[in-house]
């Protein structure tokens, strides 16, 4: 497969799966979504409201086939930038938002192979790197769910909390790390 038409692959899954973010949002009634356009604009991936509650979201979302997800520092930044130009509402947050699709891909024998696995959806609260010295290089999730923060010379555990979206019903709640770099 040529690399353009994995980098249209990729797209499209993004796309599909901030679109449905978005919709699943907005179906509670309570929610106002919008896809931003993401990198291209500057912008996070996904700003949320709920007015009568007065909370913000502002969400990153990657989708993949790997068994690890990426969001780099600039993506977190331009959440930081929006969620603290919205002052006004009581509770804002940064939401990465992680997809790993039903099929893991890998190479085998210089072939691309796919391989069924379980589809999982991590949503976490990423408020604590709005009070870290130095942002990460990289925030990576992995399947199971851990996180970590990538610095350019070491790789630390980031303990980041589960948010439960207003489509779930239930998400297990994780401790956030007082200790901040």
């Amino acid at each position: 497969m040529k690399a353009s038409c994995l980098g249209n692959i990729r797209r499209s899954r993004g796309y599909n799966y901030e679109h449905t973010l978005v919709q699943k949002l907005k179906s509670s009634g309570l929610w106002h979504a919008r896809r931003l356009g993401g990198s291209s604009t500057g912008l996070p991936d996904i700003v949320a409201v709920n007015n009568d509650d007065g909370v913000l979201l502002t969400i990153e979302a990657k989708s993949g086939t790997s068994d690890v997800l990426y969001v780099p520092q600039d993506q977190i930044e331009r959440c930081l930038v929006i969620r603290n130009m919205f002052g006004i509402y009581p509770e804002r947050h940064i939401i990465l938002a992680f997809k790993f699709m039903g099929k893991k891909r890998f190479r085998r024998k210089n072939e691309t192979v796919y391989e069924s696995r379980k589809l999982l959806e991590y949503y976490k609260v990423a408020d604590a790197v709005s009070s870290m010295k130095v942002l990460p290089i990289i925030i990576k999730c992995t399947y199971d769910g851990r996180t970590y923060a990538i610095y350019k010379t070491k790789t630390v555990p980031l303990d980041l909390p589960e948010y439960l979206m207003p489509f779930q019903k239930s998400a297990v709640q994780v401790s956030i790390p007082q200790e901040t770099m």
